[in-house]
């Protein structure tokens, strides 16, 4: 995100959190994306085995990723593709720089692709004074807003029409006040469409890399990637290496999940094949790293790379829906991003992995069946044993551990509780306790549960 003073989820999504309208409106546009998903999958009577099958891919072709990745790049170069590789973000961005500078091209434009949010890729060009512009229309709208994406498959989720429709505005002449969908979107159609005809160079994103035959697949519901990649003298395409699958009869189980899971659709709009360069181009593909190769050496987490991208675990996610995508300051948000984070830096995500109430609506909803919520809880344990947790919740973990352990204190604390729920309220009702500051507190019981079963239930069986 670039902020130079470090800002956490708890602190980021209290800023969300001012504008409780917009919360409520963001929180039901994702729950009505949830229950889309929901109507199209049930419609599917083999779906759970279509997301058996397409789990059971990805863990055979990450447990093989060496082979495929060598089987892609040969088929690749034996179809015109130029590779490179990339071991991290720093060597992708200037791989890109590179190509581009070979044909003296300053000016590009590009679909959305996770991996260059994920890299920088963006304000890496553009100091160098390369001009980047973004051609989905959500992407465009937060470029123009000079705002990262706040979610994989709806970057602009989180602005209104309103918004939307002063940016335009300001930035492409529209009059002032309009707030009709169709009619920015022309707008930016109309803004895109010259800058397609005038652009030398494109880059995509890439969906999924097909090891049998070399071409790679762009699924987008607007063309953008289409006109992007045709139009230009050069195409550059940004690919993770746990992008590759084996063949084409995998790739149709994946588009059966892929838009059903992401948008409630039966499939994307455009699922575009790119197995070579048309007369007169350039197509190369850069294969990144950048820290996946550590996330499949560990055991608990390199399911998490089976990850295609859909977002479905943000919609349906309670916390990411009431607390935003900005919230978790990092390209992939929500959770799947809260596991794939912290693999690339610890201290800088730490938070991430708490940003969850561990309900495992996102495991049951993944096509790919990640076990996200395990590996949530499994990421905190591993922040506690490198000493990246909170000082002051590491003590009152600590406390409570203590406290639960003896009986005769845990029963001292809470008589404690209790008296103080029901004769000195303001003790615990107050803005210094942080649970009380987004709830109320709960009634005091008339008697605790020990009490109630030692009265009703003990020696009942004997």
């Amino acid at each position: 995100m670039g902020n130079t003073a470090y800002k956490d989820h708890a602190a980021l999504s209290a800023g969300f959190n001012r504008d409780e309208g917009r919360v409520d409106w963001h929180d039901q546009t994702l729950w009505f994306v949830r229950q889309k998903r929901d109507r199209l999958s049930q419609g599917i009577p083999d779906w759970e085995d279509l997301r058996e099958a397409a789990s059971a891919i990805k863990s055979h072709t990450l447990s093989n990723i060496d082979t495929y990745l060598e089987t892609f790049e040969k088929n690749a170069l034996a179809n015109g593709i130029h590779i490179h590789w990339a071991p991290d973000a720093v060597s992708h961005n200037q791989t890109v720089l590179e190509i581009l500078q070979r044909h003296n091209i300053s000016q590009l434009v590009k679909s959305k692709s996770m991996l260059t949010e994920e890299c920088h890729l963006n304000d890496f060009l553009e100091q160098r004074g390369l001009e980047v512009t973004d051609t989905d229309l959500g992407e465009r709208i937060v470029q123009l807003a000079k705002e990262p994406p706040s979610h994989i498959v709806l970057p602009c989720i989180h602005k209104k029409k309103e918004e939307i429709g002063e940016l335009f505005h300001v930035h492409l002449g529209t009059p002032a006040g309009l707030a009709d969908p169709q009619q920015l979107t022309e707008a930016a159609r109309q803004d895109l469409r010259k800058r397609f005809l005038t652009r030398r160079a494109a880059l995509t994103g890439v969906n999924f890399a097909i090891a049998e035959t070399g071409e790679f697949v762009v699924c987008t519901n607007e063309g953008n990637a289409d006109m992007g990649a045709h139009l230009a003298d050069v195409h550059i395409a940004s690919m993770g290496f746990e992008k590759v699958i084996p063949g084409r009869k995998e790739l149709g189980i994946f588009l059966r999940l892929l838009a059903r899971s992401a948008t409630g659709q039966p499939i994307t709009t455009y699922s575009s094949h790119f197995a070579r360069p048309r007369d007169g181009q350039e197509l190369h593909l850069i294969l990144v790293d950048n820290g996946r190769s550590r996330q499949l050496g560990r055991d608990d987490f390199r399911a998490s790379l089976k990850c295609i991208r859909c977002g479905a675990c943000m919609n349906t996610c309670p916390v990411y829906r009431r607390s935003g995508g900005h919230s978790y300051h990092t390209a992939v948000a929500g959770p799947i991003g809260s596991i794939l984070a912290p693999n690339l830096d610890m201290a800088q995500f730490k938070d991430l992995p708490f940003a969850s109430t561990l309900c495992g609506s996102c495991s049951n909803v993944c096509p790919v069946k990640i076990n996200i919520h395990e590996q949530l809880y499994k990421w905190r344990q591993v922040l506690v044993r490198h000493g990246h947790t909170d000082t002051k919740k590491t003590a009152a973990m600590k406390a409570m551990a203590y406290t639960l352990s003896r009986p005769a204190l845990l029963n001292f604390a809470g008589k404690s509780l209790r008296f103080a729920l029901r004769y000195a309220p303001l003790a615990i009702n107050n803005p210094l306790n942080p649970w009380y500051r987004q709830r109320d507190m709960p009634a005091a019981p008339a008697e605790t549960f020990a009490a109630w079963y030692h009265k009703n239930r003990k020696g009942a069986n004997r």
